[in-house]
């Protein structure tokens, strides 16, 4: 057995989570979750990634690392590549046979985790979770039941609640999720996909503590273009039924107004209509011509081979120091990392 599996085997559940910009909750987040982990009564680490942060959340990360080394692991990010790019970071140093993703802000409360790992002690290997109760504004909670409903017409991945960051994977999703390749990716829904065994719990939803959401409408938007575009290529096929059905209809139309000017003469009275007819073929060419544009866009980005994120240094206690009384803080520096090139 390598060294990275003897440690793999001796941390049952890693709690990855992502920062950026959050050092007025990081108290209570480490309070809560490092009491939530204790109470389990099993081996743990927590893998805090700061994503580029700009507030002292890095020096704050840092301090927390020197208070429970044995147990904490913090990964530095060059600079800041989203919160996705933060997960993969952390899932490429856990080291746990159940990993668990949890957000800062702390709108899932970290105690909900033993329920996460009481159902993949049941055997699921991947587990979502649908927030009761859901905590935020009316038109986030109506956007996301209609991008739940579209996702689930248009691809094979189900989940009642797209949005909820708190979900468990088992080692082996986690490490088919990094050998994956794709720059812009759904987590939660490449999870699923690789799951033999996944399954859905209800946990409770709480109010943002501190802060304001990273999520604006248009990166919500950009998700969930990344989710739809990247997992089916129905708007495609749909684009090209609706192209067809288009012509046909227009083919008729010309046809119409051919009969119509050797017959009866032009006829003014249908500029209007006609303007209106030509406006909506334009509006569908726009739309198409777009919904191309994010294909071909994938496939630009994707044929460019940039590393998804960069690593500027991870803290952590080496496997020898553990074991010691006067163990020290090591400091390992990164130049790259898995970028899924």
């Amino acid at each position: 057995m390598s060294a990275t599996d003897s440690q793999t085997a001796a941390v049952d559940v890693s709690v990855v989570v992502p920062i950026y910009n959050e050092e007025e909750g990081l108290a209570a987040l480490f309070a809560r979750l490092y009491a939530a982990l204790d109470a389990l009564g099993r081996p743990y680490e927590v893998v805090l990634v700061d994503d580029g942060s700009r507030d002292r959340s890095p020096a704050l990360l840092r301090e927390q690392f020197e208070r429970r080394p044995g147990v904490t692991r913090v990964v530095f990010l060059q600079s800041n590549f989203g919160q996705h790019a933060a997960i993969l970071a952390g899932f490429a140093q856990a080291r746990g046979r159940k990993i668990i993703t949890l957000d800062a802000d702390l709108q899932n409360p970290p105690e909900e985790i033993a329920r996460v790992v009481a159902a993949m002690d049941e055997g699921y290997d991947y587990v979502g979770t649908i927030r009761v109760r859901r905590r935020d504004r009316v038109w986030r909670r109506l956007a996301s039941r209609l991008m739940n409903a579209l996702r689930e017409r248009i691809t094979r991945v189900h989940m009642t609640d797209q949005g909820c960051m708190l979900r468990g994977y088992s080692h082996a999703v986690v490490s088919a999720i990094n050998k994956s390749q794709e720059i812009n990716t759904f987590l939660p829904a490449l999870g699923y996909l690789y799951a033999a065994r996944p399954t859905e719990i209800r946990v409770t939803h709480e109010e943002r503590h501190h802060g304001r959401s990273k999520y604006s409408f248009y990166r919500l938007l950009r998700l969930n273009f990344d989710l739809i575009t990247g997992f089916s290529v129905v708007p495609l096929q749909i684009l090209g039924l609706l192209g067809i059905l288009l012509s046909l209809s227009s083919g008729v139309l010309v046809l119409y107004l051919a009969v119509q000017r050797i017959f009866f003469g032009p006829q003014v009275q249908g500029v209007f209509t006609l303007f209106g007819i030509v406006f909506f073929l334009i509006g569908v060419l726009l739309f198409g011509i777009g919904l191309l544009g994010e294909y071909i866009g994938r496939i630009y980005q994707q044929v460019q081979r940039r590393p998804r994120y960069l690593v500027a240094a991870v803290l952590e206690t080496t496997p020898s120091q553990e074991g010691s009384e006067n163990a020290s803080v090591s400091l390992v520096r990164e130049r790259t990392t898995a970028s899924g090139s």
